[in-house]
């Protein structure tokens, strides 16, 4: 889901947690960290008795439901709204330091 969603790549979810990184709110974060500790802890036998499976399925379905939630449509927009206010502010600073730069040489 974190790779139809956030369009990260990863074996697993440690790998697909690292590379969305910032893109996941805190509490999610966190969702994701305890689901793979239990991942871990379930490997082997004897942790596995210690593995919270209410735990697991809040945690799993705190993860689903904010990752269902996301519009993917939505996220490209603002990310290109973002790119595109960044490079506008760029050009007017530009612009401003031009015409400073002409005042200052004594051209305007």
């Amino acid at each position: 889901m974190m790779q139809q969603k956030l369009g990260v790549r990863g074996g697993d979810l440690r790998q697909a947690l690292a590379r969305a990184g910032r893109r996941l709110p805190l509490r999610v974060r966190r969702h994701c960290t305890a689901l793979i500790r239990a991942e871990m802890l379930a490997q082997n036998p004897k942790t596995a008795r210690q593995v919270d499976a209410d735990a697991v399925e809040r945690d799993y379905e705190a993860v689903r439901a904010y990752l269902a939630g996301l519009d993917v449509g939505d996220m490209r927009k603002a990310r290109l709204l973002s790119i595109a206010a960044a490079v506008a502010a760029n050009l007017i600073m530009v612009a401003v330091l031009f015409v400073g730069w002409l005042w200052w040489r004594g051209y305007v």
